[in-house]
């Protein structure tokens, strides 16, 4: 399984963007999916996640300006952000085929190369 994360990008303060994650073979419908994001000088942290049944987990930090969804047709995941804040600012990652907590890094067996989100104030 391949991972393609897209969509990051510069933005202001307040600003939305949305994630992409497109990923390769016919499992995709039997995984787990999830965002984590790393800043600078920081460890790779949990976002959101959604099951391969449509249930969805954030962050404390994100929840209620980031909405995670799934495309089976597409085989892709998404991140919407909204409400942009500086500290958003990092590599985020998507992750596939969960085998443990839905926020560990430990638990997902596939990742992604990373899309950079910059957020300025």
């Amino acid at each position: 399984v391949q991972l393609q994360a897209s969509g990051g990008g510069l933005m202001q303060a307040g600003g939305s963007l949305r994630l992409s994650c497109e990923a390769s073979g016919r499992t995709f419908r039997w995984y787990d999916m999830a965002w984590f994001r790393q800043a600078p000088g920081k460890e790779r942290e949990f976002v959101s996640g959604v099951t391969r049944d449509g249930t969805t987990n954030y962050a404390n930090s994100v929840k209620g300006r980031f909405s995670i969804s799934r495309d089976y047709a597409l085989k892709r995941a998404y991140l919407q952000m909204n409400s942009l804040e500086p500290g958003d600012t990092a590599v985020y990652y998507c992750a596939a085929d969960r085998s443990g907590t839905y926020d560990s890094i430990q638990s997902y067996r596939y990742w992604g190369q990373g899309t950079q989100v910059t957020v300025s104030s």
